[in-house]
């Protein structure tokens, strides 16, 4: 293997990436805020709540409450992305992967800075989502800078709905492409 196999190798990515236009809002967290930031769907701290009741004896009977079920769940999300502010989102290129997100930002950020990202993933059913990251880079990109952030405090069931979306919108591509 030469030095040019090797340099190659590094620059791989552990997780493919996609630019995409999606809707996303984001802030600098205080210190203080830093300490208890998990990454999470929004309304999934409503939903736990809620008990699942065992399935009915009767066949029909369970298939009319799971679709009942599924359907408030739905409007649960729903309220909740209104009430958290997700419905105000503003449409942002970024450039995302489930190891982290790129964007342009009107102010530098210091390395190590953490951003709270309010983010709504445009795929067959939308998902919101709280997405925490650190400042990997900040470079002056007349009259934005670029801002390169690593996800951080997330869960797997998180980051494979990235993964997920970012797959989606990939296919998406190659079927234009096709065209």
């Amino acid at each position: 293997m030469d030095n040019q196999d090797i340099k190659s190798m590094q620059n791989q990515r552990e997780y493919s990436r996609v630019d995409v236009f999606i809707p996303v809002e984001y802030k600098l967290l205080e210190p203080q805020q830093r300490q208890h930031v998990r990454s999470r769907v929004a309304g999934e701290t409503i939903l736990a709540e809620f008990k699942s009741l065992p399935d009915p004896d009767d066949q029909l009977i369970a298939e009319w409450l799971k679709t009942i079920n599924t359907k408030l769940n739905s409007i649960i999300r729903m309220l909740t992305m209104h009430q958290e502010g997700f419905n105000q989102l503003t449409m942002r290129k970024v450039n995302i992967s489930g190891g982290g997100i790129c964007f342009s930002a009107d102010k530098p950020y210091s390395q190590g800075d953490i951003l709270e990202f309010k983010v709504t993933l445009t795929m067959q059913y939308p998902m919101s989502l709280f997405l925490y990251g650190e400042v990997i880079e900040t470079s002056k990109h007349n009259p934005e800078y670029n801002t390169s952030v690593q996800f951080i405090a997330i869960d797997d069931f998180v980051r494979d709905e990235i993964i997920k979306f970012v797959f989606e919108k990939e296919r998406e591509i190659l079927r234009e492409k096709r065209r």
